[in-house]
């Protein structure tokens, strides 16, 4: 039972410490440095015994969160990890890079400070691996069937785990050369370290799980051959397809997709460039870098631009200002959409509010090539009817020498699953593969989780759709299962 008392003994939430900025934007090595663990344990110990924890609500996979933070109280880290990974597979990957909608709908949050959720949950998972108390679960018996998955960030990972867990034969396609998908090629290393990610593989492999890397489905191995081989097919894929500005001067050199920056700069971080490819990466070194979008893909942009020597970072948002307090019609429990500092923000540059990018402007330099030189941008104008366009009349220019997109994603790539040889079969609505209440497409056999499946959604989603999928799957083939299914495929946060 938690301290009823403990949010009365420690009223001040202490917040998990970082290194100076002007440290830090010198690597790429992570932000935060760990925290004293009496400190942990004190923080925790304000989660009180408060009868109805929302945070499970906030949360959707469910996670036990009164539980393991009363036993970090009380010192007792193993049984605490053993809490943790009860419901969640990758709780090293959440307590850095989830945006912690438990601690918005925190019961302790209605009037004072959350509890330090996702501070407490990264610490159990370290200490989890300092102290090796995460052997491989290996099935007692092989059951006979097998499953691909495809696609191996937090979705296709998730999946996989559950299901080789439960004596499938698992493998996990990647196209690239690497396992994680955008965890390991989307993320920067200041916000998480690939060594993180690099355990949890070799944990997984030790398991059973095969991993096939340099293999893209539709390309080099039809979805018609994938099924044939297996018994069942998780389409992890994840919603990849950027969104786009077309607006007059967006084919000039210099305006890119913010995930092509983001993933030539961690394959540079993590030493996977040939010489070719780095002497054309993406860099802002002594460049005017215009960030448009905001977001965490916008932040990831804004820290990487700063750890490249840019000499000024200028983010636009088309809309207003976010306030900083929880407005009165988003009240608790939903999330509320709120402006927060993020790490990447408290390291400098400039945000700009109400400003619709009408045109990028180029030059023609010495070698021909016609770059970007400007962006012009006017006030953004509110109409009747909801739209926002720009005003006539208030255009002005920003310099800028590198322009970054970070406008949302809008879907699934069409590679062979909607025509073509051997193609899969499914059906595509809005950009995303239909699916029915069990996760399977129309497509008998086939089933999508995470991203491909819901749309761009936060990485909680995605581990626990991929849970939800493993279970499909096996009550598909064996018609019975023990595994457990977090969330179903229409639920959706708990927001306004």
């Amino acid at each position: 039972m938690a301290d009823p008392r403990g949010f009365l003994n420690t009223r001040e939430r202490q917040d998990r410490p970082s290194r100076p900025v002007p440290v830090r934007i010198l690597d790429f090595k992570d932000v935060y440095v760990r925290q004293d663990e009496a400190v942990i344990r004190t923080q925790a110990g304000r989660c009180m015994d408060c009868g109805v924890p929302f945070c499970h609500q906030g949360c959707p996979l469910g996670n036990l969160i009164p539980e393991w933070n009363d036993l970090v109280r009380r010192g007792r880290w193993e049984e605490a990890a053993a809490r943790l990974h009860a419901t969640n597979n990758f709780p090293e990957v959440t307590g850095r890079i989830c945006p912690a909608p438990c601690e918005s709908s925190c019961v302790l949050g209605i009037n004072q400070p959350a509890v330090t959720i996702k501070q407490t949950e990264v610490s159990i998972a370290d200490a989890a691996f300092d102290n090796d108390w995460l052997d491989p679960v290996i099935p007692q018996r092989l059951n006979g069937h097998t499953v691909a998955v495809v696609g191996s960030g937090p979705t296709g990972l998730a999946a996989a785990q559950q299901l080789t867990r439960a004596g499938f034969t698992v493998a996990v396609y990647e196209r690239d050369g690497k396992v994680g998908g955008l965890l390991r090629y989307g993320i920067p290393d200041f916000k998480m370290e690939k060594d993180i990610l690099d355990r949890r593989i070799e944990q997984m492999e030790a398991e059973g799980t095969r991993f096939r890397t340099n293999v893209a489905i539709g390309t080099d191995i039809t979805w018609a051959e994938l099924r044939s081989r297996y018994d069942a097919v998780i389409m992890a894929t994840g919603a990849p397809v950027p969104r786009d500005l077309p607006v007059p001067g967006r084919q000039l050199d210099g305006v890119h997709f913010a995930m092509d920056y983001l993933v030539q700069s961690n394959r540079a971080v993590n030493g996977e460039l040939d010489e070719a490819e780095a002497a054309a990466q993406i860099r802002a070194d002594g460049k005017h870098v215009v960030v448009l979008g905001g977001g965490d893909t916008g932040a990831d942009c804004i820290g990487t631009a700063h750890r490249h020597g840019a000499a000024s970072v200028t983010t636009l948002a088309i809309g207003k200002e976010l306030p900083a307090e929880r407005p009165e019609d988003q009240p608790w429990p939903t999330v509320p959409r709120v402006y927060e500092v993020t790490s990447a923000d408290a390291e400098g540059g400039t945000r700009e509010y109400l400003a619709s990018t009408v045109e990028f402007l180029g030059e023609v330099g010495a070698d021909g090539v016609e770059r970007v030189r400007a962006v012009r941008v006017a006030e953004t104008e509110y109409l009747p009817d909801g739209r926002r366009v720009p005003k006539p009349g208030t255009e002005r220019e920003i310099p800028a020498d590198l322009v970054l997109l970070a406008l949302g994603f809008t879907g699934v790539e069409d590679a062979g699953l909607t025509s073509g040889e051997g193609h899969a079969g499914v059906v595509l609505e809005r950009g995303l593969v239909k699916r029915d209440h069990r996760y399977e497409t129309d497509t008998p056999g086939v089933f999508v989780a995470g991203d491909a499946g819901r749309g761009a959604s936060l990485v909680v989603w995605a581990i626990a759709e991929g849970r939800a999928c493993a279970k499909a799957v096996d009550e598909s083939l064996e018609t019975w299962t023990r595994l457990p299914s977090p969330v179903e495929p229409t639920d959706r946060a708990m927001s306004v």
